[in-house]
């Protein structure tokens, strides 16, 4: 597989928009026209040499092609945006919208991501090693439509509106969430191996949450139905007792999704 290494070197004092930077885009392409390939600075365009140096070239297609960042990059925007096959790995922390829309191949992030990564995610896979910010799996401001599929890992903490309106696939977060995780969400699954803080699965219509931590203000409008023991979903783990909810019933004539809470972390409820 041919690799792409792009070294930090520019002037980041303005966010950067690097959606050219996916293995689509620079397989079949010489050291030199990736160099020359433009990114947004401001009101500007200016060729990705101005901010990386560039070694190494794309492979026959986005399959053979690995892009590789040496460095941590929080004011680029964009990395792997629309991504539909091949691997990026970030070896540092990642701007907003890594990987939003990606439809698949692998994006790894050894640091933290910004808001808005995975992004109405459509297929692939994105781990973010650290911790991330708002919007992780979301749907864009205006749409109703949020993560379809591919899974979302974080080791990890997120904070607001995980999996907003998502559809399908999987996210997992190894830490803690905050506020209005799985909103509006009618399909797919998020768990949290963490805590919460309020309004889980507020206005979902279907899908599944887990919280294998403390939800601190749990959403009204859900009905308990039962408890269920080590849950599995896929690979996917989630051993010890749990309470199962139903709801959104705030939400009159829609399906209903499915949420499971800890026993032992949520004696109260």
């Amino acid at each position: 597989m041919a690799e792409v290494i792009l070294k930090p070197t520019g002037n980041f004092n303005l966010t950067v928009e690097a959606e050219v930077v996916t293995p689509d885009n620079l397989a079949g392409k010489s050291t030199k026209e990736i160099e020359e390939l433009l990114l947004w600075q401001g009101p500007t365009e200016y060729p990705l040499s101005d901010f990386f140096s560039v070694s190494g070239s794309g492979g026959s297609s986005a399959e053979d092609t690995t892009v590789i960042v040496e460095g941590d990059i929080p004011r680029v925007k964009r990395i792997g945006q629309e991504m539909s096959a091949g691997k990026v790995i970030i070896k540092g922390s990642a701007g907003m919208h890594v990987g939003s829309g990606m439809s698949g191949g692998e994006i790894i992030v050894e640091g933290d991501a910004d808001s808005w990564a995975g992004m109405e995610m459509k297929g692939g896979s994105l781990h973010i090693k650290g911790s991330t910010k708002d919007h992780l799996g979301c749907s864009y401001r205006g749409s109703w439509r949020g993560m379809t599929g591919g899974r979302i890992v974080v080791n990890g903490d997120a904070v607001n509106q995980v999996g907003g309106g998502m559809s399908g696939g999987e996210i997992v977060i190894g830490g803690n969430v905050e506020n209005f995780c799985g909103i509006r969400i009618n399909g797919g699954l998020i768990v949290i191996k963490g805590n919460a803080f309020r309004t889980v699965g507020a206005e979902m219509t279907g899908g599944t949450i887990v919280i294998g931590g403390c939800i601190e203000w749990f959403t009204p409008g859900f009905e308990m139905t039962g408890v269920e023991t080590d849950l599995k979903f896929n690979n996917i783990e989630c051993p010890g007792e749990y309470k199962k909810f139903a709801g959104d019933y705030a939400i009159p004539q829609k399906g209903k999704g499915v949420m499971y809470i800890s026993c032992e972390r949520n004696e109260c409820l």
